[in-house]
Formats: structure tokens, sequence, C-alpha cells
């Protein structure tokens, strides 16, 4: 694996060094909800334009979540439905920090896309996340229509560990005999919370690279009520016994990840399962650069291309 960093992620991954401050796992919970906030805020790049975006709250079992609807320009009677989660280690991250993305896949995939905002560790353990984003892809299901939206062109995306959340999504909609998903784009996606020990995250995994394995380990003590949990299915979809018919995927991956190798094997397993899979690795760059897409080019060309892809799967 090779560790040069592009020019723009050094220059990024500098000026945090120069920063100073804890290392995530250091933090307060409510401290790592505001950086993820404040970076997103800064990093994320300008927001696409969008024709219309809604608000909506939808029941689930004990409590509730909140939904961001975003409906693209154009005269179509109907549009494809992307249903998307943010990333965050299930414990920080929101609508707000996803809002970008999901403004640029709107407006690039021409697509309704429903940013999700499911319940967060600690307050929320596992499974909930799991069944909150379940929830959120059978309301877009059955409420499509009232966004202009075609249920029957129905992908979901998500990055990091909501990249971990649209995988498990397509798993369980398998198991539970719907809704039907055409497509599942997973950005740098975490699939195995064993914490296996892997080369990129022996390399990666130090801290130099934006996330580090102590990061990781801390969210999976807040998101699991125990260890044996990450060997769950629903925690870990690299330990899956059966992928064969899952959507077609898109994979991307970047190459200075301690996910790196936990990324490519679960793109390793769909294609061997049969899964048409495009697997994608942005060398020189690091753990949610698309969500630095602002500051990392990098990150706007893995959007611009995974919109071209959701695009032409859900023609």
């Amino acid at each position: 694996m090779n560790a040069t960093l592009d020019s723009a992620t050094g220059t990024l991954l500098a000026q945090m060094a120069a920063g100073g401050g804890k290392p995530l796992y250091e933090m307060t919970v409510d401290e790592v909800r505001a950086v993820v906030n404040g970076s997103s805020e800064i990093l994320g790049g300008m927001p696409a334009e969008v024709a219309s975006v809604a608000e909506r709250t939808v029941p689930v079992s004990g409590g509730a979540i909140r939904l961001r609807v975003y409906t693209p320009p154009g005269t179509a009677a109907t549009f494809p439905v992307i249903v998307g989660f943010h990333g965050g280690g299930f414990v920080a991250g929101g609508i707000d920090t996803y809002d970008r993305t999901a403004r640029f896949l709107c407006r690039h995939a021409e697509a309704v896309v429903i940013n999700v905002g499911y319940r967060l560790a600690p307050e929320h353990l596992f499974p909930a996340a799991v069944e909150d984003a379940y929830a959120a892809v059978m309301w877009a299901a059955q409420h499509a229509r009232e966004f202009k939206g075609d249920p029957t062109r129905l992908a979901i995306t998500g990055d990091s560990a909501g990249g971990n959340l649209a995988a498990v999504v397509c798993l369980l909609s398998k198991a539970r005999g719907g809704p039907r998903i055409a497509y599942q784009a997973l950005f740098y996606p975490l699939t195995d919370f064993t914490l296996k020990m892997t080369p990129s995250r022996v390399q990666f995994g130090d801290g130099q690279y934006f996330l580090s394995n102590r990061d990781s380990e801390w969210f999976r003590q807040l998101y699991l009520a125990n260890a044996d949990q990450a060997r769950d299915p629903r925690v870990s979809p690299l330990l899956a016994s059966d992928l064969h018919g899952l959507p077609p995927a898109l994979v991307v991956a970047a190459g200075c990840d301690p996910l790196l190798d936990e990324g490519k094997a679960y793109a390793d397993r769909l294609s061997a399962a049969g899964v048409t899979v495009d697997y994608r690795c942005y060398d020189g760059t690091i753990h949610a650069f698309t969500a630095f897409s602002g500051a990392i080019p990098a990150g706007e060309e893995a959007l611009s291309y995974a919109a071209g892809k959701l695009k032409q799967a859900l023609a």
C-alpha cells in the first residue's frame, strides 16, 4: 500500500495537526459531535442548489427519526430515489453534516434524496441505528410518490458508518423480502467491526491519517453493548454468510484509510457471490474524504463518479 498523500490531503492533515486538539478517543461524546459538525461545515464545500427541501419525522420502535427530503430541479414526472446515511461512527454526525452530500447527489444524480437522521449511540445502542435505517428505506418505498419519487427505482448510499448501514440494509431487505433496492453505493464502508488488524489498519491506523484504530475502538465501545456483538452481520456485514442476490454495488475506498482492506474485502466477497461490483480506490487520500470535498478535490471527484453511476443504474 502506497502511503504517499496527494497534496490537498497532505495540506489538510498538516492544518489539522497544527491546530492541536485531542484525538477523538480522548474527547467526550459532545466534543466529538461538535468537531464533526464543525468540520463538515468548514470542509464540505458549497451546497448545491436543489428544487425543494422538506423535513419529515417518522415514528420508529421506541422513538422517532428525522428525514430531510431533497427534490431535484427538472420537469420529469418522477425521479429515482436515493436514501443516504451519514458517517460519524454511529455516535456523531447527522442530517446537517450529510446535507452537502445529499444535495450533491440530488442535483447530479437527478434523484429525490432522503437524508436519514438515525438515532445515535451511546443514547441508542445497536441495533437502533440499523432498524432506523431499514425503517427509513421502508418509508421511502411507501412515500416516495409524495415527492415525485419512483419507488421502483430505489438506491441506498452512505459513508463510513453510513456505508455500514447501507450494506446492512441491503442484507435486511433480502432477508425480510423487501423493499427492492436497485443499487448500493458504499463510501469507505466499515464492514468488520471486530477491528481485526488488517495491513491497512496497521499502516494507517496510528492517527497520522485522520481516523485511528483507537478512535474506531472508542466508537465501537459506545455503539455495542459488548464486543461480541461485532460478530453479528448487522454490525459487520463482511461476516454475513451469504451475499448472493444483493444489489449491484459501487464501493469507494481511500488509499490511506485504516478501513481500506475491509472495504476491498467486502467488494471482493460481493463479486464472488455474483454481485456486479465497481470498486474504486482513490489513492493518496484519507477516510471521510468525500465529506471533506471542499478541501480535497478527490472527494468531489468521487461524488461525481458515484452520482453518474447512480443515475445510470436508476435510469
